[in-house]
């Protein structure tokens, strides 16, 4: 059987990498002062950032039920079945508007959406998690099934300079907006199941870096059951913030010396809810297969 894995860009996932590692991509679109980009075709990150931060309008959309099923159509003609990993639906409707298509003909059993509501990066992750489940001999039902019993084994902490952004984005909480009518305040959000919410307030990026830390200390010790984080991984993530991303690294690497890390860049449909400046860490269980 050959299956196909299709993705968005939320991950991070471009061109270049999705067509070495085999992946098909729906660019996710976004707008910048009413014109609409795809994310990594025709707008380059510094740019981006220049708009972003000159004060521009920007929101963000999903593909059109006809994209879906153009990539679709495209991929069925050499191959059995797809599994569709995209951003959490807690944050998107695309993986609502693919479930109503893939009961239709000819996608119903051959179309496999999945809610395992990753985010950024635990997004790109459940892609190569998918490919090895492929690689295995798992069909598209199972390894949605796969993907979907391990979506509770990542969290994610991360603060924002201003709230600005995700609040005309709409995609804050009334806690989270709480925190914003508080001056000098630096918050720390929590993504737990691809939903948004305030964890803590603090009043330096210092007091930020510890309490996400922290929190990602007690998610290991808690609900992921990896104490040292030997069986886990652990991603620094950020938006236009490398440097203090690189010493976040180094701070995460003392404290769990046995795990393994990644640094990424948030993908630009992201950050125009986050904007400029954004510093993450997001701790996750290595697929646990054998339990499925």
């Amino acid at each position: 059987m050959k299956i196909a894995i299709l993705t968005d860009t939320h991950g991070g996932i471009y061109r270049e990498e999705a067509e070495r590692a085999g992946f098909e991509l729906l660019e996710a679109p976004f707008m910048v002062d009413g014109v609409q980009h795809r994310e990594g075709r025709d707008l380059g990150r510094s740019e981006f950032y220049e708009k972003l931060e000159s004060g521009a309008s920007v929101s963000t959309s999903q593909p059109s039920p006809g994209e879906i099923t153009d990539a679709w159509d495209k991929l069925l003609k050499d191959h059995d079945q797809i599994v569709c990993i995209n951003l959490s639906s807690s944050l998107t409707g695309a993986y609502t508007t693919m479930m109503m298509l893939c009961s239709e003909k000819p996608y119903a059993g051959r179309v496999f959406p999945v809610d395992n509501r990753s985010v950024s990066i635990t997004e790109r992750q459940a892609c190569y998690d998918a490919k090895k489940l492929i690689e295995k001999g798992y069909d598209g039902a199972q390894i949605r099934d796969i993907l979907e019993k391990n979506r509770d084994q990542n969290l994610i902490y991360i603060t924002v300079p201003t709230l600005s952004y995700l609040k005309k984005g709409g995609r804050i909480t009334p806690a989270v907006a709480a925190i914003g009518s508080l001056l000098r305040i630096k918050p720390v959000l929590e993504i737990d199941g691809g939903k948004l919410d305030a964890f803590a307030k603090v009043r330096t990026m210092s007091q930020a870096k510890e309490t996400m830390l922290n929190a990602a200390d007690a998610a290991l010790k808690g609900r992921l059951g990896d104490p040292e984080g030997t069986d886990s991984r652990i991603y620094i993530v950020h938006s236009k913030n490398q440097e203090a991303a690189e010493e976040f690294l180094l701070e995460a690497k003392a404290k769990w010396p046995k795990s393994e890390f990644y640094v990424e860049e948030l993908a630009l449909a992201i950050a125009c809810h986050t904007g400029p400046g954004a510093l993450a860490i997001a701790v996750e269980r290595k697929l646990r297969e054998a339990e499925n």
